[in-house]
């Protein structure tokens, strides 16, 4: 079997039986706090942290949180909070 073929059935598989996607593909979940923060779950580390610019790796490349002020509030295995004046963030390859 191809794999977009067994992504397509497992893409059916999690929506049958109605199962978060961001839990059993390993995709992360982001949430923003309108512009004061971004929770990031499911992710693979930071790459590379200023004031201005938090980078975080994961499953579907890298996150880039831009703004000022920024600080990571904490860090833990499956998450990271990103404070601070959130300007813009971005998905690269």
């Amino acid at each position: 079997m191809k794999r977009n073929q067994r992504e397509g059935l497992k893409s059916k598989f999690i929506e049958a039986l109605d199962l978060p996607k961001d839990v059993v593909l390993d995709i992360p979940r982001v949430t923003v706090t309108g512009k004061v923060g971004v929770l990031v779950e499911n992710h693979r580390g930071i790459v590379e942290y200023s004031s201005e610019k938090v980078s975080v790796n994961t499953s579907v490349g890298l996150l880039i949180i831009r703004g000022e002020e920024l600080f990571i509030k904490y860090v833990l295995s499956d998450e990271i909070f990103v404070e601070g004046k959130v300007k813009a963030f971005e998905f690269e390859e």
